[in-house]
C-alpha cells in the first residue's frame, strides 16, 4: 500500500510540475516601450503596443512614433509551431510572407521566424528575414522583444522592453 501511495503522489507531483511549466504567458493589454531598458532603437522613438491574446493567437496593433511621423503596424501571430502565411500592415502598406511561431519550452514566451516581402516607395521588392523572441517577466508586468532583421542593408538588432499600462 505504501508503494502505491508513494507512486501516486509522485505521479501527481510530476503532473503538477508539467502543467505549471507548460503555462503560457498572456500578453493581452496595452504596453509602453521603456526607453531606458531598450537597445538599438534611435533616440526619440516612442512605442505603444496593444495586444489581444486568445489561446495560440496574438493580435497586435503597434504605434511607433518617430520624428518622421507615426507608423501603425497591424499583425497577427499564430503560435503553434507551424508555418503560416501572414500579412503585416504598416499604415496602408502591406507586406506578405511566411512565419513560424512557437512557444518557448520554459513557458516564458515565444519565438518567431519569418520571411517577408515588402515594396519600397520606388516599387522595388525588398526581402527580409526577421526573428523575434518575446519573453514575459515572471511577474507579468514587463516583457522584452529581441528582434533581428536581415535585409538588403545588412543586419539590424534591437531589444525592446515593454511595461504594462493596462
Amino acid at each position: 500500500m505504501k508503494k502505491f501511495t508513494l507512486a501516486t503522489l509522485l505521479i501527481v507531483a510530476l503532473s503538477a510540475i508539467l502543467v505549471f511549466a507548460a503555462a503560457k504567458p498572456n500578453f493581452t493589454g496595452t504596453w509602453l516601450m521603456d526607453k531606458s531598458r531598450t537597445e538599438g532603437v534611435p533616440q526619440g522613438v516612442e512605442q505603444i503596443m496593444t495586444l489581444t491574446q486568445t489561446e495560440d493567437k496574438l493580435v497586435l496593433q503597434n504605434k511607433i512614433t518617430t520624428d518622421a511621423g507615426e507608423n501603425v503596424v497591424n499583425d497577427t501571430y499564430i503560435i503553434n509551431g507551424k508555418e503560416v502565411e501572414f500579412t503585416q500592415k504598416v499604415n496602408e502598406q502591406e507586406s506578405r510572407g511566411k512565419r513560424t511561431s512557437k512557444w518557448l519550452a520554459d513557458g516564458s514566451g515565444f519565438e518567431s521566424s519569418e520571411e517577408l516581402t515588402r515594396e519600397a516607395s520606388d516599387g522595388t521588392k525588398i526581402n527580409q528575414q526577421v526573428t523575434r523572441r518575446w519573453v514575459m517577466s515572471s511577474d507579468g508586468k514587463t516583457f522584452t522583444v529581441e528582434m533581428t532583421i536581415n535585409g538588403p542593408n545588412g543586419t539590424t538588432q534591437t531589444k525592446r522592453t515593454f511595461v504594462k499600462k493596462s
